[in-house]
């Protein structure tokens, strides 16, 4: 992504101070920053409005209990983005387009439909949730919410023509006011930290509701676009010319996906938290969006309320454009074409507006973009699994017995937790489930 003008300078100089970096001629405090904002793009995934609706559920109905969910959901989504991320870094190929390099053309074509329809499920949640808040917060139309959502989402969108910097810091921006804002709700929350500590390490399952809303939890944790996308935005940022200087990037990468995937969970424990001291003790019912904005203003005060929305906004607008950056990348890596972002954006945001018009509850629609998220997360997870295994593809950075074995666990852990999860959303009894 090039551009002209200051802001692709700002680029420029990135790129020539990671090369200063990699070569030696630069060290510092600061110099882990210049290859920080892959992961922080990919993260917004792991906050956007899906992740909400789960966690208000999760605090509600079981208080602190189910934290150590979001725990273990984190940690399998720390190890699939740092594998995303190595695939771009060692091969400059991303998921997409070693799925169409390896794989038969049946498969490649499935997986892109797959792809797409999973990226309209994102992007249904996405505008939902930044459009809820700009209802609630303005007492606006739900249709004219979605429509200042896209504009806000397209200008945004505009400035990855001036190159890779201005997006991530862009996007950090957002992650950061996020992050502040469940800060905030934090202090004005009267958290029991001992019994929130006890949750995080110690798995229950007080019934089997708690199981269901466990799976969600999970299920809307990692992603497919996230998978896709970070091997994409580590593809071609910065080119490694020796094994040298590509274990610099993998070592730097590594560390900036922990961060970043640190402060996502955080984010989603705060979430639990925030649900659990507000609503378990006297309004387990909460269980929407909306309910749970009424509910915290006479329980917190309005600036809690208003927090929650902004947060609430920040995340649909920052994960609507990631959303589109991930399907343009899915989109030229399987069929190796671009169209324009505002036909992007179109396409994949149309069924947000006809779900809405139909008068579909805004929360149950997030949930429900969460299932479909789910048929289409098995395949990226395994290809990812079968490609960084590979050393005629990966050469000396091939994963590791362990990574192997961790990765294929996870993988099970994900597929399996999910096929649960579309049983019991269609109805279906799973003995010892009940």
């Amino acid at each position: 992504m090039r551009g002209t003008g200051q802001t692709s300078s700002l680029t420029d100089r990135t790129n020539a101070a990671i090369a200063n970096a990699m070569s030696g001629r630069k060290r510092g405090l600061m110099t882990p920053l210049l290859f920080a904002g892959p992961a922080v793009i990919a993260s917004i995934a792991y906050m956007d409005p899906g992740n909400f609706a789960t966690n208000i559920q999760a605090g509600s109905r079981y208080g602190y209990a189910l934290l150590w969910v979001v725990v273990m959901a984190n940690m399998i989504a720390m190890l699939f983005q740092a594998l995303s991320a190595r695939l771009g870094i060692v091969t400059n190929r991303n998921l997409a387009e070693m799925c169409r390099d390896q794989f038969s053309r049946p498969v490649v074509w499935g997986m892109w439909v797959g792809s797409e329809i999973a990226a309209m499920a994102t992007d249904l949640a996405e505008f939902l949730g930044g459009a809820l808040a700009l209802s609630l917060l303005f007492h606006m139309p739900l249709l004219a919410g979605m429509g200042i959502t896209a504009l806000v989402t397209y200008g945004l969108l505009m400035v990855e023509k001036r190159g890779f910097r201005p997006v991530e810091l862009m996007i950090g921006g957002l992650v950061a006011v996020i992050a502040l804002c469940y800060l905030v709700e934090m202090f004005i929350a009267q958290v029991d930290w001992a019994a929130a500590g006890l949750g995080m390490v110690t798995p229950q399952l007080p019934d089997a509701q708690a199981l269901t809303i466990a799976v969600g939890i999970i299920g809307a944790t990692v992603m497919p676009h996230a998978i896709f996308l970070h091997s994409g935005l580590t593809q071609h940022r910065t080119h490694a010319r020796n094994p040298g200087e590509r274990r610099t990037l993998l070592r730097f990468s590594n560390i900036e996906v922990v961060i970043a995937l640190t402060l996502a969970g955080l984010v989603n424990i705060a979430m639990v938290i925030m649900a659990a001291s507000a609503f378990h003790a006297g309004h387990s019912d909460v269980s929407e969006i909306e309910t749970a904005y009424h509910t915290l203003t006479p329980l917190l005060g309005a600036g809690a309320a208003g927090f929650f929305l902004l947060s609430l906004i920040a995340s649909g607008i920052s994960s609507s454009v990631v959303g589109t950056m991930a399907g343009q990348m899915i989109m030229q890596g399987f069929v190796g074409f671009r169209i324009p972002v505002w036909l992007r954006r179109l396409v994949t945001m149309i069924p947000a507006f006809i779900v809405v018009a139909m008068g579909v509850n805004a929360t149950d629609a997030l949930v429900y973009s969460q299932v479909v998220l789910s048929l289409a997360l098995p395949a990226p997870m395994i290809a990812l699994v079968i490609f960084t295994s590979r050393r005629d593809i990966m050469g000396e950075f091939v994963n590791s017995r362990l990574t192997v074995v961790t990765s294929i666990i996870g993988t099970v852990v994900i597929v399996a937790l999910n096929i649960i999860l579309l049983l019991q959303t269609f109805g279906v009894n799973i003995p010892g489930l009940e």
